[in-house]
């Protein structure tokens, strides 16, 4: 285990701003529009902030005021932060992030998390935080052979809080990480003291059959609007998880290419009214781009849906995952199931349906997610 620190080349950041410079737009019907996917207009005006307003340098800095390390587990090569909660009694919670998003996502809750005190909560309810970057994404290195599942990559989470010392914990995710995070319950019960997540994820069904209760009405609702939005939306999916190597070539090669990718699913999925900055500032957003940008991570990122295409979140053979559940919904999310969906499953203990937020909802209401998963796993309540 070895401390990090992130460092980018000169080279590779004037590079990258003479790419984004010389780039080559496509035509538009829409200027302004989003019918046709992510709009000129949006993308051109992030363009030009990427390279002649945004600071990397600035960024990398505030950053590295995070303590960062790296640790071989493995084989693997998995960058994590390490954020000490403030007070003798601080409670361990691994945090996993999704696609299109980085462990700059937690950059915001993470004060809230370690030390509540100075953020108007209850200092005793603190957290010792551990965000780690998927394999292949961030500063963690891709993997070598295929089979990066997020059931797989719980393996490798379990494996990391052990060898911080860390017996029980709790976990948390949304996406990728909700995905990562309900694994780890499943198959470390004796660890996982509760998981929260906002995100259940789109690959999940329970057994079904004659053996068990009728799909009731309200089930049958969530899974034709599931239908129908993977009939609208779900393109970008169905080709990460089939030929995401085809994908690759121009999102490697073409920063413009790699922001317009991953910049329609923030502006899609997050609860802005049709104005991304409103609740994700371009700063925030390009930050996340650079990293994928300057890791040359998309190709490795883009696989782990292939994968989880292979390693469907499903359960079959299990009656009961009894790790204490907790899930909060946020009402611009993608397709949430109801309640009684998860339970057939899962032993869900708390489902708060929130106020306002999407689905990166640690970038667009971290005060939210932060009291929602300090009332999930209250200081007293600890077993």
């Amino acid at each position: 285990m070895k401390p990090f620190q992130i460092s980018i080349a000169d080279e590779q950041i004037e590079d990258l701003k003479k790419r984004v410079r010389q780039a080559r737009w496509p035509g538009s019907i829409f200027q302004s529009g989003d019918e046709d996917g992510v709009s000129l207009a949006l993308v051109q005006k992030l363009a030009t902030r990427w390279s002649d307003e945004f600071d990397w340098r600035a960024r990398e800095a505030q950053l590295n005021e995070l303590p960062q390390f790296t640790v071989d587990i493995d084989g693997q090569d998995i960058h994590f932060i390490h954020k000490k909660g403030a007070g003798p009694n601080a409670r361990p919670l691994i945090l996993t992030h999704g696609w299109p998003g980085s462990f700059v996502e937690f950059e915001r809750i993470i004060p809230l998390l370690t030390d509540p005190g100075s953020h108007g909560g209850d200092p005793r309810n603190a957290f010792d935080v551990v965000v780690p970057s998927l394999p292949g994404f961030g500063f963690s290195a891709a993997p070598r052979q295929p089979g990066f599942s997020a059931r797989r990559v719980a393996g490798l989470w379990q494996k990391l809080m052990l060898q911080l010392g860390y017996e029980r914990y709790f976990a948390q995710g949304g996406d990728i990480g909700a995905g990562v995070s309900a694994w780890l319950a499943a198959l470390y019960p004796g660890s996982v003291e509760g998981v929260h997540l906002n995100y259940i994820p789109g690959s999940f069904r329970p057994p079904l059959g004659a053996d068990y209760p009728a799909i009731t009405s309200e089930e049958q609702q969530f899974l034709d609007r599931a239908t129908m939005f993977a009939s609208v939306e779900g393109a970008y999916s169905l080709l990460q998880a089939t030929k995401p190597q085809t994908l690759s070539f121009a999102l490697s090669d073409s920063p413009i290419g790699l922001l317009g990718w991953i910049a329609e699913k923030f502006a899609s999925w997050s609860d802005c009214d049709g104005d991304l900055e409103t609740v994700i500032s371009a700063d925030a957003l390009l930050t996340n781009v650079s990293i994928y940008w300057f890791g040359n991570t998309i190709d490795s990122s883009l696989r782990m849906y292939k994968e989880n295409r292979l390693q469907p979140f499903s359960f079959p053979g299990v009656s009961s995952v009894n790790v204490p559940m907790s899930f909060a919904h946020f009402p611009k999310e993608l397709p949430t199931p109801p309640r009684s969906w998860v339970e057939r499953i899962f032993n869900v203990r708390r489902w708060t349906d929130m106020p306002k937020g999407g689905h990166f909802a640690a970038l667009e209401q971290p005060e939210l997610l932060a009291r929602d998963i300090q009332d999930s796993f209250p200081f007293e309540n600890r077993t």
